[in-house]
């Protein structure tokens, strides 16, 4: 009995330990070349039925030392992780939970994230903002001295529930704010210059309004920043210029204009990229001080035309009114125009296509702040890399099976050496993802590398 009790004990302990904040699990990591294309992959993580999967290619994903990358598992329900690249040590870093989008510092060793507040009712009367000191954590954790979670973490503020109800969230490049977005009925209160868009395409989402609020870190304040006459989707801060916001028109899929930009003091409210009827725009990614990556892509069909026959309208300029003449997005996402990665300047407003995959369609997308390289992600759940100057297409990794739901959605690391994605090529169920690691090979690292 006294065996069979100890036994239950070992079982059971780390389950209680998981929920604690600085709770440590044994490394997984696998190193390994790519089967197709002899690329160095890394998986941190390698277990099936985890429930891993890495934060949106939107944010950053490293801490500030580069040694951690902070991602989002199930081992502990509704809790963040982060795995140290070079032991795969794997550390919970949040505890109580969290919602929505996680914000890694660049500038210092922390993390912010949004939590539920609840009355003792079990109303919800807001949502805190919560900043995790991961380099006390993840000290304290390797060492074995985890404190109880108060000595890591500090409710920042809290944005009232009518201002906000969900956590999708952005880090200002000065890391003194953080952006969010506000819920339709309170956008109704301020003046919106475009009548309020009505729900667009075939998902029926997209209908205003919506709008973007900020807090202050330091005194907790929210208030709103600005307010527009259509659904906002993802939000971004710049991390090269602070107080500036990039934000997205979200329908579900095509949207009307689906890039967006404003300062943290409402003013400068406008349009990236003003893609036409024919371009399905999606997946924008902020890469350097002035650019911004997006996706035009073309997974549909071009219809056919009979001989001799024309498209409607031929001979004159489409807008938006075309839509009503096609059938579900319209006449967009098709390769009968320019489609591929590319990149959209936000001081000149100038586009570069880059190039698109070969018999196929980008689709997540992200790029390395020195200037020289965009990478994304195709149907096939393929990875490939793109040198800006040459226009050189590689592919760097294959076979990474995803679910429906979720895909590759690569991410540079800071210095331009690494892409993070996730992956359930190792996965015993083929659907289980894991987080990876694809180091580029020493050749294109030392191409455009400064002598």
């Amino acid at each position: 009995m006294k065996r069979l009790l100890s036994c239950c004990l070992a079982l059971v302990w780390p389950l209680l330990l998981a929920a604690q904040m600085g709770t440590r699990f044994p490394s997984e990591r696998k190193v390994m070349k790519d089967p197709k294309t002899g690329v160095e992959l890394v998986f941190l993580t390698s277990k099936s039925g985890t429930g891993d999967s890495k934060i949106y290619q939107t944010h950053n994903q490293w801490t500030s030392d580069g040694r951690w990358v902070i991602f989002r598992s199930d081992r502990v329900k509704g809790e963040a992780m982060a795995v140290n690249e070079e032991t795969g040590d794997i550390v919970q870093v949040t505890e109580g939970g969290f919602t929505g989008m996680l914000c890694v510092a660049r500038k210092s060793m922390a993390l912010y994230h949004m939590r539920v507040q609840k009355d003792k009712n079990g109303t919800r009367t807001g949502m805190e903002v919560v900043r995790v000191d991961l380099g006390a954590l993840l000290s304290d954790a390797m060492a074995g001295t985890v404190k109880k979670k108060k000595a890591y973490e500090r409710v920042c503020g809290v944005v009232p529930a009518e201002m906000c109800s969900e956590g999708d969230m952005a880090l200002d490049g000065s890391e003194e704010l953080v952006y969010f977005r506000l819920d339709k009925e309170y956008a109704r209160r301020f003046p919106i210059a475009e009548p309020i868009a009505s729900n667009f395409g075939p998902r029926k989402m997209g209908a205003g309004p919506g709008g973007i609020g900020k807090m202050d870190l330091a005194t907790g304040k929210s208030e709103p920043v600005c307010a527009v006459h259509f659904k906002v989707g993802h939000i971004q801060g710049n991390p090269w210029h602070p107080g500036e916001v990039i934000f997205c028109w979200e329908t579900g899929g095509k949207a009307p204009l689906r890039t967006w930009i404003c300062n943290a003091d409402g003013t400068g409210l406008r349009p990236i990229y003003r893609e036409t009827a024919h371009d399905w725009v999606t997946h924008e990614a902020v890469i350097s001080a002035d650019e911004l990556v997006i996706a035009i892509i073309g997974h549909r069909p071009i219809k056919s035309l009979s001989p001799g026959s024309s498209p409607a309208g031929e001979g004159r300029i489409e807008g938006l009114e075309s839509f009503a003449m096609s059938d579900d997005w319209g006449p967009s996402g098709t390769k009968e125009y320019a489609t591929g990665i590319a990149v959209v300047n936000m001081r000149t407003r100038e586009l570069t296509l880059e190039g698109q995959v070969p018999g196929d369609n980008f689709w997540h997308v992200a790029g390395s702040s020195d200037g020289h390289w965009v990478a994304g992600d195709d149907f096939a759940r393929e990875l490939w890399i793109i040198d800006r100057h040459t226009g050189e297409r590689i592919l760097l990794s294959a076979g990474h099976k995803t679910t429906a739901r979720d895909h590759v959605h690569p991410t540079f690391k800071p210095d331009g050496t690494e892409i993070e994605i996730q992956s359930a090529m190792l996965s015993d169920d083929g659907r289980s993802m894991n987080i990876c690691i694809v180091r580029l090979p020493q050749e294109l690292i030392n191409r455009y590398k400064k002598q």
